[in-house]
């Protein structure tokens, strides 16, 4: 079996945890994705994802341009290790609700993965990973 390593993205989008919510999101657009790990001298302390910016930000109409990362990241990030098996990684997602998992090596960051990349390793067909990004919005549908 595939292992997380063999199937991550490699270059993924960091930010500083001083900075604000305001550049988090112009990083955000400008890149086109629903998540930031944040960083602070290197090392991972955080996540930031557009339901903590939907939880932490907006509905407490906090100012983008004052408040910081630091303020509305998920500080408890879960990770996982490049020679995780993909059924490991994907055990570990389903179990604590996430679906993005950062992969570090030590303390390094070295990629992240998705429900939706390990859904394409797998060679599941369109319909499975349509139901598979369903599935991690179920938060949406009030189950």
């Amino acid at each position: 079996m595939a292992k997380i390593g063999d199937l991550m993205v490699k270059k993924v989008t960091t930010l500083q945890a001083h900075a604000t919510i305001h550049e988090a999101v112009k990083l955000m657009n400008k890149n086109k994705i629903g998540s930031l790990i944040i960083v602070r001298n290197g090392e991972t302390v955080g996540i930031l994802t557009e339901r903590d910016l939907l939880e932490r930000v907006l509905e407490k109409c906090k100012n983008p341009k004052e408040t910081r990362v630091f303020e509305a990241m998920t500080s408890h990030v879960i990770t996982g290790t490049p020679d995780m098996e993909i059924t490991e990684a994907s055990t570990l997602m389903f179990e604590n609700k996430i679906k993005k998992l950062p992969i570090v090596d030590g303390n390094k960051l070295v990629g992240m993965v998705t429900l939706t990349d390990i859904a394409r390793a797998t060679s599941v067909n369109e319909e499975t990973i349509e139901l598979v990004q369903k599935l991690s919005n179920m938060h949406l549908l009030g189950h």
